[in-house]
């Protein structure tokens, strides 16, 4: 076959590609558009699901999209266009709900009912692939509003690990398993954008305090305390976890944060809490493997670097 066929046959296999794709996305417009119950607010998940579908073929919002907006007909793209905003335009007024709700000081009650149901600390991650995230950070990311630091202004440590944030169905297996009450403070060690701490503050009476050594983080997770209103539940400190002040916490959690000499010092220093009140660590991770071989500590669930895993302080 000459180059010029062999270029024409190219050509015509993808204009079929991209015509199949468009007709999949025609169908699913038409299906979208007759399902009005998709905004009513307990379809979040639904909605969630139906705008990962939309995305997958179209490029509101995705410019990795296998269509462009160039290859579908004006009335498609309107139509298309027209859902995604709808479904979008529910979610963010469930979120400003929930958030109002939570100013106003209606936890636990105003985040945890539209969590159905609680992960088991058991069965958190059946696939076995601890990396994912699903809908229930989309629904906090849309409630608490996390703000992101310019990278230019985080700082890397050789023994640091690069942030990334807890799981939502992680930490409400957290909570769960724990079942923080008022006399409870959560103190997360490596605390980030927040996500832990402000959770447990949200959908339990517990207070919690967070644990960051990066200033850049410990400023957008304070704006997003004072934007929800629960300075007075929950604390954000500017400090390195090795001088942290630990006496105050009675469940400490680490989601790998840091490795090494690092790891160790902030371990022993939890071992000398521990000689002094009753506390529990939590943790989650590759550190969970580190810290089930300290001698002081037994687990309370198996460990496994993808769940949560809870250990006490051995008589």
């Amino acid at each position: 076959m000459l180059y010029s066929e062999l270029k024409r046959s190219k050509f015509a296999s993808l204009a079929n590609g991209v015509q199949t794709l468009i007709d999949v996305l025609r169908r699913l417009v038409e299906q979208l558009e007759d399902e009005f119950s998709l905004v009513e607010p307990n379809q979040l998940r639904q909605r969630l699901e139906a705008l990962d579908r939309l995305e997958a073929y179209f490029p509101y919002g995705n410019a990795k999209a296998p269509i462009t907006a160039d290859s579908i007909e004006q009335e498609l793209y309107r139509r298309a266009s027209a859902v995604c905003a709808r479904l979008e335009a529910a979610n963010c007024e469930l979120y400003g709900s929930i958030r109002g709700e939570i100013q106003r000081g209606q936890q636990p009650d105003a985040l945890l009912r539209w969590v159905h149901p609680l992960p088991h600390s058991e069965d958190e991650d059946a696939s076995g692939n601890g990396l994912g995230y699903d809908y229930l950070d989309e629904l906090i990311s849309g409630v608490f509003q996390f703000e992101e630091p310019a990278a230019a202004r985080i700082s890397r440590d050789s023994e640091k690990v690069f942030y990334q944030p807890t799981p939502a169905r992680y930490i409400f297996a957290l909570l769960k398993m724990t079942a923080l009450t008022a006399a409870d403070v959560l103190v997360d060690l490596g605390s980030g954008l927040g996500h832990v701490s402000l959770l447990a503050s949200t959908c339990t009476h517990a207070s919690s305090i967070g644990i960051e050594s990066e200033a850049a983080y410990i400023d957008c997770a304070r704006r997003c305390a004072q934007r929800l209103n629960l300075r007075n539940k929950v604390t954000f400190i500017h400090q390195d976890a090795r001088q942290a002040h630990l006496s105050t916490g009675t469940v400490f959690y680490l989601y790998t944060p840091f490795t090494g000499s690092i790891l160790s010092e902030v371990l022993h220093g939890l071992q000398h809490e521990a000689a002094t009140r009753p506390i529990r660590i939590c943790s989650y991770g590759p550190c969970t493997s580190v810290i089930a071989t300290e001698p002081w500590l037994k687990p309370a669930t198996t460990p496994h670097p993808n769940r949560i895993a809870l250990f006490h302080p051995r008589d």
